[in-house]
């Protein structure tokens, strides 16, 4: 199937409206902690920017006397040298043939179609992105400006792109209103728009020719492959494309629930057309999910195999179907062949975040650690501002003996995941990822806090159970943790290999119950197999 840490700006630090005079009897400070008090991200946030940044922290801890005025002034100083420096750097870096999507306004009277903007947005990314010449940003890179007050230059040096592709849409009675707007980064100055006022079934003709004159316009020369891939559209229903757009909106939630509601959304959508490659996909990836994470049923597993297999048979160059194939022989117990579809989708589109994700995670359970954080690094590069695969990739780098590249890859992890959570509050899963990489940095109380709140926000789920046993564990909380263990399990958690492999789960391994359970999964995988 087809999820920010941009580099710090001046807007992160907010200094005191008023700031002492020189000579004033509070300008007089006399430890570090007091002048890191005065900014409302802490110490540790200066302290990184002088690891990564080079702000000279070193001289701005002050002796006796020193002045927050003085603080203040030489802090400004750096900021503003800092903020031209990366215009400087973010415009020289990018490509010159590069550009962002940004997620379409929702002009709609309802305000209902928000899936559906994201959908199209997305649909031009996955174009262009076909495109050997052209760099595009990653939706998530790219949708991380929903809404921002960011200008263009801001957007350009933190996506490292030269234009900016900008849209909205008005959907009602069957009819479209797109406009849309072409813009050079740097200046601002606008290099093409167009408004299209179609019936709802242009839709995918519109996209087409979007892409097509942004084609034009940053004057790429295009191969026959590439011409073609530019007007494949994924269905030519758009009722089965709005069940599709609706189901990934549901899917990426993670939870058993919002999973069940997309696999009813992308049946629908093949039952609309059964030709629709991405939805047989999609529904494979929805059984697979169940099967590991919430209903254990031989049913489940079979329609996870067929719906993948039927993906494959549909087109056998979709980097997607053969993710999800990859997803599907492994609950199948087929851990080579799922192997090899993972690597036959990597093949098809070495750009697809998902299919070194989910190898990943299959490298993880089998206990080839090396392998996992191979493909968990190239995950983080082909998106950066994922929190999942720095917080996971943390504990194999643990395993093997690496402690100062699992504690970069945490701090990674947790500051994305806080990042994320600004805008997306209700992201149950960054929510208890972070608490892990809290705890495991030693900011034990904090994490278990986070725990609880993760549990508050979704009780009774799988997946959050699971996670939340793992942190209790690492807490040394063993009761608690073998408990929550055991009812992820009784609510349908059944990934062996995580039980089996997961160093989280270490502290538990010679308690009675913990061996108990791991029993009943191996009478588990019995009674599958029989």
């Amino acid at each position: 199937m087809t999820s920010m840490a941009g580099t710090q700006s001046s807007k992160v630090v907010n200094l005191p409206k008023r700031v002492p005079e020189p000579g004033a009897a509070e300008d007089r400070l006399d430890s570090w902690k007091e002048i890191s008090g005065y900014l409302r991200r802490g110490a540790r946030t200066v302290q990184r920017w002088e690891a990564e940044e080079g702000l000279p922290v070193h001289r701005l801890r002050h002796d006796q006397g020193s002045s927050v005025y003085a603080f203040r002034s030489e802090l400004d100083a750096w900021l503003a040298h800092k903020s031209t420096r990366e215009e400087q750097v973010g415009a020289s870096a990018a490509p010159e043939a590069s550009i962002a999507v940004l997620p379409f306004s929702d002009i709609s009277q309802e305000q209902d179609q928000g899936y559906f903007c994201e959908g199209m947005a997305e649909e031009i990314i996955n174009s262009l992105s076909r495109l050997a010449d052209l760099r595009v940003a990653s939706r998530t890179s790219a949708f991380q400006f929903r809404g921002s007050a960011a200008d263009s230059r801001e957007i350009g040096r933190r996506l490292r792109v030269r234009t900016l592709l900008e849209g909205s849409v008005r959907k009602a009675a069957g009819r479209l209103r797109i406009s849309v707007r072409l813009t050079a980064a740097e200046s601002g100055f606008q290099l093409w728009a167009e408004r299209y006022d179609r019936e709802l079934r242009d839709v995918f003709a519109i996209q087409e020719e979007i892409a097509a004159k942004i084609v034009e316009h940053l004057e790429l020369t295009l191969s026959a492959e590439e011409s073609g891939a530019l007007r494949r559209m994924p269905t030519r229903d758009v009722e089965a494309y709005d069940c599709y757009l609706r189901g990934r909106k549901f899917y990426f939630h993670y939870s058993r629930r919002d999973v069940e509601f997309a696999a009813q959304l992308f049946a629908r959508a093949i039952q609309l057309d059964s030709a629709f490659v991405l939805a047989h996909a999609g529904l494979a990836d929805c059984y697979s999910y169940l099967y590991s994470n919430a209903v254990r049923t031989e049913e489940i597993r079979r329609q996870a195999d067929e719906a993948s297999l039927r993906a494959v048979e549909l087109d056998p160059e979709s980097a997607c179907a053969q993710a999800a194939r990859g997803s599907a022989l492994d609950i199948c117990g087929r851990p080579e062949a799922a192997k090899r579809a993972f690597e036959q989708a990597i093949r098809r589109d070495p750009k697809l975040f998902e299919a070194h994700y989910f190898y990943a995670r299959h490298a993880f359970a089998e206990g080839d650690l090396a392998k996992a954080i191979q493909l968990y690094s190239r995950a983080i590069e082909l998106r950066p501002e994922d929190y999942q695969a720095p917080l996971l990739v943390a504990q194999s780098y643990d395993d093997l003996g690496r402690p100062e590249e699992g504690r970069r890859m945490r701090e990674l992890g947790v500051r994305i995941a806080e990042q994320s959570l600004e805008s997306n509050p209700d992201d149950c899963r960054a929510v208890y990822m972070a608490a892990n990489g809290m705890v495991a940095l030693g900011q034990t109380a904090r994490g278990l806090e986070w725990a609880e709140r993760a549990l508050r926000m979704k009780p009774g789920e799988p997946m959050v159970l699971y996670n939340v046993g793992c942190i209790f564990s690492m807490a040394g909380e063993l009761e608690r943790a073998i408990e929550t263990m055991e009812c992820a399990l009784e609510a349908g958690l059944t990934l062996k290999g995580w039980y089996q492999h997961d160093s989280n789960l270490d502290p538990l391994r010679g308690m009675p119950r913990f061996q108990a359970l791991l029993e009943r999964l191996e009478q588990m995988d019995a009674q599958a197999a029989n």
